[in-house]
């Protein structure tokens, strides 16, 4: 019990909301809600964000995503570190394909019209986390901003 206990506190146990057989579908919302929590204020913007860039990965319709929130909220609320969640992100998507996950982010963090510090901080944080370099975060962050800007034209 304790062994469990102490992996889960550092990390080498992923949290007990995330296992089943949509634990990456799971660690990428929970992702995406942490970058929301980052900014100063909630925003609408952002979720209806965060609704559209899970819609659109993971082909589901409103239920499943409202589904998908819920339980990515209630993951990132009871885990203490996102290792797990990039872990599992790690684990399921090749390397070369895991800047599209800080695509995603990047559209989140600049849904409301500005990046707040800590959005940008936790990006950093999160794209080392997954092994992708900063050249690739670079490109995924204008990769982001392209298609937002081409979203409100």
């Amino acid at each position: 019990m304790i062994d469990r206990v102490l992996d889960f506190l550092t990390g080498k146990a992923a949290p007990t909301t995330a296992k089943g057989e949509h634990d990456f579908e799971l660690a990428v919302a929970a992702l995406l809600i942490e970058a929301e929590r980052m900014a100063d204020c909630f925003d609408s913007a952002e979720r209806a964000m965060i609704e559209h860039v899970l819609a659109a990965k993971f082909s589901m319709d409103h239920v499943e995503v409202q589904e998908l929130i819920a339980a990515a909220e209630k993951a990132v609320r009871n885990a203490t570190q996102l290792f797990p969640f990039t872990q599992k992100i790690v684990k399921t998507m090749p390397p070369e394909d895991r800047h599209h996950i800080l695509e995603l982010m990047w559209k989140v963090a600049y849904a409301d019209g500005t990046l707040d510090p800590h959005e940008d901080m936790l990006l950093r944080r999160i794209a080392g986390l997954l092994h992708v370099p900063d050249r690739e975060r670079g490109l995924a962050r204008q990769s982001a901003l392209d298609k937002l800007k081409k979203l409100t034209q």
